[in-house]
């Protein structure tokens, strides 16, 4: 039995009902993360009678702390890991095309404040895997990592050519700019505005896939080996069942090597590194950045990008050696250090902790590394095989993996199984529209008639609707128009109980933290408070049947989850408005 008790069933219990009622499957996967809800929805389009369980919430662990970017990762060319840059712009310039809806170009500059630094240790930091005294990046070698960046978008590039351009012409684009920069170099990537909302989106598509054979749960944990099966307990009930498969999928990211061992199959394949941020309500920063990334590198080597995102900025990120052990949390020494770097490129702009509304922190997915630096450790994924409990089954470990090459890492790891399986490839994901990708208007004049096409709501409401879950909006919309009830939220008015009830209805919602934090982007912004909080948890109590018992737990649970990665924070902070 879980602490929670019986009280707390909920569309987890169900999920786990459907598991029990036909406890096998072809595939096994293990980990609700982006990769392993790609690799569900890739063999659910082949026809392969899939499972997937999540034991908490799905894409709540690493896949939740990301950057919020798609990119072809140009720091790698400095590693040498050249195949992984083709393929991650090859993603990029794939995902903008079929999740028009969340991922979008992004213009990136970065402050140059030297013209030869860097030349000369670059290399040497790449002969020596990172060790050795990091060097800021001057202006020959950035343009010369752009060109190159370049080149592997050609002949599909989805963004613009790098540019670059001296002082004058730098400051006169970004006056707020440190006046002591010489150079800037504007390249294009891609943002990820929903990384969560996009994950869901995976998860739905590959559930219209596959039908009944197509089963996905969260809050449902593989706990150990029984021979050839692995039991799953629901994380709700406590209870147990043996679940037989040919193959068990591990994409459990960091925590790779630890359910293996619970598997009783011990690995050390991992060696994850942390990435904290914090996210700045300040509408002067938000300004001074001109709708673009910044990306810095500091003169020793620390890097940090300031990115405006949802009205807000979004600063980050560290990369530390971390044990599973300790809590993952944006620590003060990693505010100070987000801070300074920010004063650092912005010095005319005044930047504290009392703008900061939000703070997330996670654990790259990254192999074992032994003595080489952090920042050099490859973010490339392999895949790992071995027998399971005997001849029956065979377990697959993905190690590494990233958002921007999910699809192709998961089309990596369902080709593998379809191996073990001796089953086809009956179609391929690399063409083929995601979620509320599909239909979606990406011009000026295509997104007027589909607002003006549905008349039901008003045009600034079908508008944030469309900006929020993409064509997928038509279904909000009905449920909207479908509600007698359908109000404003006193303390979230951008949002409407209709709209909400129907998120919980239809995604999988358990807990409070679910929908805060990952069905919409309430906690990003900082707007998760004891009033709003407890505004929500009303407002969708009737479509999960809490009592009152319930709403007050899921507010207090929720409290502490949205501010798990600030360790400053204490309940006695969320008493009033909160932030």
């Amino acid at each position: 039995m879980s602490e929670q008790g019986d009280e707390f069933d909920g569309a987890s219990t169900r999920r786990f009902t459907q598991l029990t009622e036909r406890p096998y499957a072809d595939v096994l996967i293990i980990g609700g993360g982006i990769n392993g809800l790609a690799t569900f929805r890739d063999l659910a389009l082949q026809g392969i009678d899939v499972v997937l369980v999540e034991r908490g919430d799905f894409v709540s662990g690493a896949s939740s702390a990301s950057s919020h970017m798609i990119h072809g990762g140009i720091r790698y060319l400095e590693n040498g890991e050249f195949r992984l840059v083709r393929e991650a712009v090859t993603e990029r310039n794939r995902l903008l095309r079929l999740a028009p809806h969340y991922v979008r170009p992004l213009r990136t500059t970065i402050p140059v404040f030297s013209t030869f630094s860097g030349v000369l240790s670059a290399p040497l930091r790449f002969l020596r895997h990172g060790a050795g005294r990091p060097r800021e990046r001057g202006a020959v070698l950035i343009k010369a990592g752009l060109v190159l960046y370049d080149s592997f978008s050609r002949g599909g590039g989805a963004v613009p050519r790098h540019a670059f351009h001296a002082r004058r012409r730098s400051l006169r684009a970004l006056p707020a700019l440190n006046p002591q920069v010489k150079y800037t170099a504007t390249y294009w990537d891609a943002s990820l505005h929903d990384p969560e909302r996009l994950a869901i989106d995976v998860l739905r598509d590959g559930r219209a896939a596959g039908g009944d054979r197509a089963r996905a749960a969260n809050y449902v944990e593989a706990v150990r080996a029984e021979a050839s099966r692995v039991v799953l307990r629901d994380a709700i009930s406590g209870d147990e069942l043996p679940f037989a498969a040919s193959v068990v999928v591990n994409a459990t990211g960091p925590w790779t090597d630890l359910t293996n061992a619970g598997l009783g199959e011990p690995t050390g394949y991992m060696g994850g590194t942390k990435g904290a941020h914090i996210v700045l309500d300040h509408p002067e920063l938000l300004a001074a950045t001109g709708g673009r990334e910044i990306f810095f590198e500091h003169s020793d080597g620390r890097i940090v990008l300031v990115y405006p995102l949802k009205g807000r900025v979004l600063v980050g990120t560290t990369d530390l050696e971390h044990d599973l052990a300790d809590p993952i949390e944006c620590t003060e020494a990693e505010v100070d250090y987000f801070l300074e770097l920010v004063r650092h490129v912005f010095p005319a702009i005044a930047v504290d902790r009392a703008q900061i509304v939000y703070r997330f922190a996670g654990v790259r997915p990254l192999p074992g590394h032994g003595h080489v630096a952090p920042g050099f450790v490859s973010r490339d994924y392999r895949i790992e095989q071995r027998p399971l409990g005997g001849p029956d089954a065979t377990l697959l470990s993905l190690v590494g993996g990233k958002w921007t090459t999910f699809r192709a890492s998961a089309e990596s790891l369902a080709d593998r199984a379809l191996r073990v399986l001796a089953r086809p490839r009956r179609r391929s994901t690399g063409e083929l529209p995601i979620g509320g990708g599909r239909g979606y208007p990406t011009t000026d004049r295509a997104r007027a008639v589909w607002i003006a096409d549905r008349p039901q709501l008003p045009a600034a409401r079908v508008d944030t609707l469309l900006d929020r879950y993409g064509t997928i909006a038509d279904a909000v919309i009905a449920a909207i128009v479908a509600d007698p009830d359908d109000a404003q939220l006193r303390t979230l008015p951008g949002y409407s109980s209709a709209e909400l009830r129907h998120l919980a209805r239809t995604e999988d919602v358990v807990h409070l933290d679910d929908l805060l934090m990952r069905r919409t982007g309430i906690a990003f912004t900082g707007r998760v408070s004891a009033d709003s909080a407890a505004e929500v948890a009303e407002v969708v109590a009737p479509v999960l049947d809490w009592t009152r018992d319930r709403i007050e737990a899921e507010v207090a649970r929720a409290l502490a989850r949205v501010h798990a990665a600030d360790p400053t924070w204490s309940p006695l902070a969320a008493t009033g408005e909160g932030r």
